[in-house]
């Protein structure tokens, strides 16, 4: 679990948290406003990963839950590598697609987070949404510009 802070403000949020199953590579991504609270996090946390999956036995940097907690040291990549480079990808993917207008990259969270999954990782020899549920994704092609109300 990690946050991708000072983003310009896009829909009244300007931070991204950032959820990672070590397992399986799969990431979720929710849009978050700065001045947040342990009582927010845990609230995106149910409402967008426990509805989906069980709960986990630790989360890195937090302790909810009941959960074990794993701190990472500030500049030791090797505690919590996987995100790292899950907010590298998704911050790439973000600035392609707001290349002309950065204060919409929250509209483009929903489809950063299924590019990302549905992309082959090396490290597991397929994407992660084919390791989590056993099929490959759909997949599509989107054309023209995305209206988002």
């Amino acid at each position: 679990m990690d946050f991708i802070e000072g983003l310009p403000t896009s829909r009244g949020k300007d931070t991204i948290l950032v959820v990672a199953n070590r397992l399986t590579k799969y990431g979720h991504f929710m849009a978050l406003y700065h001045h947040f609270s342990a009582l927010i996090i845990a609230q995106a946390y149910l409402g967008n990963i426990c509805k989906l999956h069980v709960l986990p036995k630790s989360i890195e940097h937090f302790k909810r839950i009941g959960t074990h907690l794993h701190l990472s040291t500030v500049y030791h990549l090797e505690s919590d590598r996987q995100t790292k480079v899950l907010n590298r990808c998704l911050e790439s993917y973000l600035r392609r697609k707001t290349r002309e207008t950065i204060w919409d990259w929250c509209c483009w969270l929903t489809l950063a987070e299924w590019w990302y999954n549905s992309t082959f990782h090396s490290t597991i020899q397929t994407t992660p949404y084919k390791t989590l549920y056993g099929l490959p994704p759909t997949t599509f092609t989107l054309t023209g510009r995305l209206l988002y109300y």
